[in-house]
C-alpha cells in the first residue's frame, strides 16, 4: 500500500493511495503516524471505504507530520566512505532531527539567510510501525511499516561550528518527507536495490543503490532500539551517498529558484522550489 497525509480544508487526512483509479481514500484518521498507532492500521488502511480525492489536486503533508523521534544516520554508504578515503565504521553514526524541520514532498523549501551553504542530501527513510526494544534484526524487520523519500538539507557551516552535527540538521521547514509511505508488503520485503537520486534544475547530482548501505534498515532499528524505545511513526533517515554540493570542487549549493527533486525507485519523488528567504 501506500499512505499519504494531506491537508484538507479541515486539517490533515490519512490516506490510501489508489493510483490506477486516480484517487485517493481518506482512513478516517488525522494522519500516518495516528493511523500507524492503531494496533490493526495494515487491515484498517486496506479496506477502508471513506470519501475519495482527487489524486492530481492533493496536497501532501510530511508523510508523518509529527514523529516522535527522527534518528539520523551519518555515512552509510559504502562507495561514498571509500572515494572520501575513508575505513567503513563500526557503529552507525547517529544525530537527531525534530519534526518541526519536516515539510511536505511539494512543499517550497524557504531558506533563512542565516546561511549561504545549503546544501542536499537524498535519503531513504524507514518509517517504524510498532514498538521495538532491543530488537532482534528479526524483530526490526516486522517492526517497519514501510518506506519513504527524505532530503536532510543541511546547512554546513551551522554543521561545522562544532563537533555535533544537530545545529546544521534541523532548522524548520527544511527537510521534504514524502509524499508517500509505501508499506512493507509493497516494498516487497526489503528495501535494498532500490535506485535513489538527486536533482538540481535537471541535473543529476547524486546516484546510487540503496543496497551500498553499510547498515541496512533492520540492522539500523535493531541499533537504534537497543539505546531508546521506538514508537510507531519513528523515522529514521538511513544516510546520503556521495555528491552532495559541500564535497565539489568548487563547492555548490542551492540557490534562489532551484528546483531540488529527490527521488527513490518505487517510492515517487519530492520537489520542491528553492526559496532564499531575506530579512525584512
Amino acid at each position: 500500500m501506500k499512505l499519504a497525509t494531506i491537508r484538507t480544508t479541515g486539517g490533515t487526512e490519512a490516506v490510501r493511495i489508489e493510483e490506477a483509479a486516480g484517487y485517493a481514500v481518506e482512513l478516517h484518521c488525522p494522519d500516518v503516524g495516528a493511523l500507524l498507532r492503531t494496533p490493526d492500521w495494515r487491515a484498517r488502511a486496506a479496506s477502508a471505504t471513506g470519501p475519495r480525492h482527487d489524486l492530481a489536486r492533493l496536497d501532501y503533508a510530511p508523510v508523518v507530520p509529527r514523529p516522535e523521534k527522527i534518528l539520523c544516520v551519518g555515512l552509510n554508504y559504502a562507495t561514498h566512505i571509500r572515494e572520501m578515503g575513508r575505513e567503513l565504521p563500526q557503529y552507525p553514526t547517529l544525530f537527531a532531527k525534530y519534526p518541526d524541520a519536516l515539510i511536505g514532498a511539494y512543499d517550497d523549501l524557504v531558506l533563512p539567510d542565516v546561511e549561504d551553504c545549503w546544501d542536499w542530501e537524498a535519503e531513504l527513510a524507514v518509517v517504524v510501525g510498532a514498538p521495538v526494544r532491543s530488537a532482534t534484526a528479526e524483530q526490526a524487520r516486522a517492526a517497519i511499516a514501510g518506506y519513504a523519500v527524505l532530503n536532510d538539507v543541511t546547512a554546513r557551516t551551522w554543521q561545522y561550528r562544532s563537533m555535533e552535527w544537530l545545529q546544521g540538521k534541523t532548522f524548520a521547514d527544511t527537510t521534504p518527507f514524502g509524499p508517500y509511505l509505501v508499506t512493507v508488503d509493497d516494498a516487497a520485503d526489503t528495501s535494498a536495490g532500490r535506485m535513489l537520486g538527486c536533482e538540481i534544475n535537471g541535473e543529476t547530482v547524486q546516484q546510487a543503490e540503496t543496497s551500498d548501505l553499510v547498515f541496512a534498515p533492520e540492522e539500523l532499528v535493531a541499533y537504534v532500539s537497543t539505546i531508546v524505545p521506538l514508537a510507531p511513526g519513528d523515522v529514521i533517515a538511513t544516510g546520503t551517498p556521495g555528491g552532495v554540493g559541500h564535497a565539489q570542487n568548487p563547492k555548490r549549493y542551492l540557490a534562489d529558484g532551484d528546483t531540488l527533486v529527490t527521488r527513490i525507485s518505487g517510492l515517487g519523488e519530492a520537489r520542491n522550489a528553492v526559496v532564499r528567504k531575506t530579512a525584512p
